[in-house]
């Protein structure tokens, strides 16, 4: 068995319950309300721009030049391919690329980049490798799956959007960070892929709450306090 194939296994579940997830449904459907795709829209744009560090750092970590060159361009194509489908909504929207780069953090965005990085920084390239598996591998799983649902392909506003992740240039994104899992993961020992395993499992859960955060359009538990 794949080390993929054990990761996939233990978080099917959680997989399963995006699907179900109010905001995932309504971009399949076509029915979610416009301000929380864009609230969404903003808060994954310097979400991405997180994630590229993550790739960075992995370049950086690599042991070969292989290594080193596919993280490099996972990070291109994150910058890129990505964060072009984030401009262009924006643009619909008359959000200018300057508006979308100061959009001020929510508190799940912070929590999760926050917990990639660490992840990336602590350990070696492996837990890189871990660290921005789920975000890429999910999206694209769910991005094929809605691309079944009737309609979904062709919704006016959110149609791009499935598109996007059900294609084959961000099939081969995903498929590049399984492959490199897969790769690091040979040999390991037990202890050592049970690390890599909780990082993985604890990013599908940041996943879930990304959801919840687009769907209640929120930022932070608190009001905003004033410092006097």
């Amino acid at each position: 068995m794949l080390f993929s194939d054990r990761l996939l296994e233990k978080v099917k579940p959680v997989w399963d319950s995006y699907l179900e997830h109010p905001f995932v449904k309504g971009i399949g459907e076509g029915t979610l309300d416009k301000e929380k795709f864009i609230h969404y829209m903003k808060q994954d744009y310097i979400y991405l721009v997180e994630y590229s560090r993550v790739f960075a750092i992995g370049s950086a970590k690599a042991n070969d030049l292989k290594t080193m060159t596919l993280f490099a361009n996972l990070l291109y194509g994150t910058m890129n391919f990505e964060m072009d489908l984030h401009r262009e909504y924006a643009a619909k929207f008359g959000i200018s690329n300057e508006d979308l780069e100061n959009t001020e953090p929510s508190a799940t965005m912070t929590a999760y980049t926050s917990y990639m990085l660490s992840q990336a920084q602590l350990g070696g390239v492996e837990n890189a490798a871990a660290a921005v598996l789920a975000c890429a591998w999910s999206y694209n799983w769910i991005g094929k799956q809605l691309a079944t649902w009737p309609g979904a392909l062709e919704h006016e506003l959110y149609g791009n959007w499935v598109e996007t992740y059900a294609s084959d240039e961000f099939t081969k994104i995903a498929e590049d960070c399984i492959s490199l899992i897969n790769e690091i993961a040979k040999n390991k020992p037990e202890h050592e892929l049970k690390k890599l395993e909780d990082i993985f499992i604890k990013t599908n859960y940041f996943e879930y709450m990304f959801w919840d955060m687009a769907e209640n359009k929120s930022m932070w538990p608190v009001k905003e306090l004033a410092i006097v």
